[in-house]
């Protein structure tokens, strides 16, 4: 078997553990790590590694890991990037024989979490900077007001309104565009839970050999 993306969401497992993850996590109130997440991490991946210069087969690598990155969450949340780059070896490891793609895709699924994210590869790069820069509302499951208020993850995903990552490959800049409202939360709040964050953004594209900006309500804070 090809290592496409469209070959692996025709699997079942994937489909499951995507679904599961996004039960679970849902149960636990947290944002959203399920289809709309992998779908827009994956779409963003491949424009990045396109973008960037990859091969053909490595936009389908990155492709493949922005889907799967979360999908082990539904067996841990802390440790859920090892789970899930496992998973896919379970899983795939029997179906194809494009050894090289498979081992690109586990390391950068493994690596991909904030707390230990480390760049080893391009799709490593690729993965962080489409996984990191997802902040909008409609990550917010939580539709109680008083709840949404008195949790800062949901406030200040529930305050992006627009999003927009562009790559500009003569310039060499990545731009990750936010519109925010202000009046849902302070700027300030999204610093205190996205700087970390938008510094691994910065790294990523450095390491594809592009500047990172972030703008904040047309305001350049990066």
């Amino acid at each position: 078997m090809d290592l496409t993306l469209s070959n692996i969401k025709q699997d079942p497992q994937v489909e499951l553990f995507i679904r599961e993850t996004d039960r679970k996590l849902n149960a636990m109130s947290y944002t959203d790590h399920g289809k709309r997440h992998a779908k827009i991490t994956s779409d963003r991946a491949m424009m990045i590694a396109r973008k960037s210069g990859f091969s053909e087969v490595e936009v389908e690598y990155a492709g493949i890991a922005g889907y799967c990155h979360d999908m082990g969450n539904f067996l841990d949340r802390n440790q859920h990037h090892y789970w899930a780059s496992l998973l896919f070896h379970q899983v795939f490891n029997g179906q194809t024989e494009d050894y090289e793609g498979l081992t690109a895709i586990i390391q950068a699924i493994a690596n991909h979490d904030k707390d230990e994210a480390r760049l080893t590869n391009n799709v490593s790069a690729a993965l962080i900077l489409a996984d990191k820069s997802d902040v909008h509302r409609d990550r917010v499951k939580e539709k109680a007001k008083d709840k949404i208020e008195n949790d800062i993850h949901d406030r200040v995903n529930y305050s992006v309104t627009r999003n927009d990552l562009d790559l500009n490959e003569t310039t060499k800049v990545v731009t990750l565009m936010i519109q925010l409202d202000d009046k849902v939360t302070p700027i300030m709040d999204f610093f205190d839970i996205f700087l970390s964050r938008m510094k691994y953004c910065r790294k990523a594209a450095e390491y594809l050999g592009f500047k990172f900006k972030l703008v904040i309500n047309d305001f350049e804070l990066l």
